[in-house]
């Protein structure tokens, strides 16, 4: 057996197990049934909410209105939103204002400076979380879009399945090629490593997981596993509320909000690489693992590619292993495409998978390299207040203007 054919066996076997694994965690990430999705509830005395919205808003005046009013719409008569205004520069504060007016479930808390060692966005979130009056918090992106269900599914399906947070990826819309390489990856990752069979026997934070746009949290876990305060300095709410709220002895879990929740995440592939960039090294924890993921997507996602244009080009003449190359990468594209029809994700991204594995890997790597010279931001600014303009390592040029077609 030639080095090429142990090598593409290999990429053949992590192919597999991502596949593999994908289907096995589809039977535990699923979407409400329709009695959930319709299911009433009752509302609480008055002034007594069951759920609060808490929407963190720092220059959104092309997204804030909207979301607002997706929310507002719930088939839950009983929410208040909570919108933190955090010092936009734009017309957000003159568009949340004029919310609260028009209806008095919208609710704004006051603002107070960032203080040192805080995260913009976990801190908002903490002084809405002091503010919220509801039994259940809902921590939202401005991005993001909730469907008239969208609340009352999530409080039935955390009820069934005894949840103190609830979490989900939602429908990622991705409108330029750079957005529908990246962003599809989110669910790539979580349904083809993480054994959710595992998360739901046993109490490990490290078998958790969940999605900063989309925190369904209990009021009463939320507040003694310590608020954001717990994570303060944290650019990655989608893995730190999960792995606190389980250190703290409660239930996380994960379902799949596809058809209840929306969002745009980001416009472009230079908003996209930085925007992953703040998070991607966090959300993995350690150099090990980083390492460990690189090869593994560079083995068995990429390296197959490579063997096969060779083998076109007549540099490779080993059949069994170009055969094998070939194996691996239709495992592959039928794993993404069949996600692609899962979750209504783009096509394109999925034919060009291992060039979105290319740019994954090398953001990741980004990532870890702003993480060691403390330069991450969210929106703007460092965990100390700061505002901060960090120069993208993204591809520019053609890559820029491809990313956009």
């Amino acid at each position: 057996m030639t080095t090429l054919m142990i090598l593409m066996a290999v990429a053949c076997a992590l192919c597999l197990m991502a596949l593999a694994m994908t289907l096995w965690n589809l039977k535990f990430y699923n979407q409400p049934t329709e009695e959930e999705v319709n299911r009433p509830f009752a509302a609480l005395q008055p002034g007594e909410p069951l759920v609060s919205v808490c929407i963190p808003a720092r220059n959104e005046e092309s997204n804030i209105e909207a979301c607002v009013r997706s929310a507002l719409s719930s088939t839950v008569s009983d929410i208040e939103v909570l919108i933190y205004n955090d010092h936009s520069t734009d017309r957000t504060g003159e568009i949340v204002q004029r919310l609260a007016r028009e209806d008095a479930r919208v609710r704004t808390p006051a603002v107070v400076d960032l203080p040192a060692g805080w995260n913009g966005k976990q801190f908002a979130c903490q002084q809405m979380g002091l503010s919220a009056r509801g039994r259940w918090l809902l921590f939202t992106d401005a991005d993001v879009r909730l469907e008239p269900k969208a609340i009352a599914a999530t409080l039935a399906r955390a009820s069934a399945l005894r949840a103190d947070l609830l979490s989900g990826i939602p429908l990622e819309r991705t409108h330029t090629l750079g957005e529908a390489l990246v962003i599809p990856l989110i669910h790539f990752i979580l349904l083809s490593y993480l054994p959710m069979v595992r998360m739901r026997t046993t109490p490990d934070p490290a078998a958790s997981a969940g999605c900063g746009q989309y925190l369904f949290v209990r009021r009463e876990a939320y507040e003694k596993a310590g608020r954001h305060e717990a994570f303060k300095a944290s650019m990655h709410d989608g893995i730190m509320m999960p792995r606190t709220l389980r250190r703290a002895g409660f239930r996380t879990d994960l379902f799949d909000p596809t058809a209840l929740v929306s969002c745009r995440m980001y416009r472009g592939f230079a908003q996209t690489w930085r925007g992953f960039a703040k998070n991607a090294y966090e959300g993995l924890g350690s150099i090990v693992l980083l390492v460990f993921v690189t090869v593994v997507h560079l083995l068995g996602h990429v390296l197959p590619w490579i063997v096969l244009a060779l083998a076109a080009l007549g540099f490779i003449g080993d059949v069994p292993g170009v055969g094998l190359a070939a194996f691996a990468c239709v495992i592959a594209l039928s794993h993404r495409f069949f996600m692609a029809l899962r979750f209504q994700q783009r096509f394109i991204g999925a034919a060009l998978h291992p060039l979105g594995i290319v740019l994954m890997t090398a953001i990741q790597w980004h990532s870890f390299v702003l993480h060691m010279l403390g330069k991450r931001t969210w929106k703007g600014r460092d965990t100390n207040g700061r505002e901060v303009v960090v120069p993208s390592m993204a591809p520019a040029g053609a890559a820029e203007q491809a990313a956009h077609g």
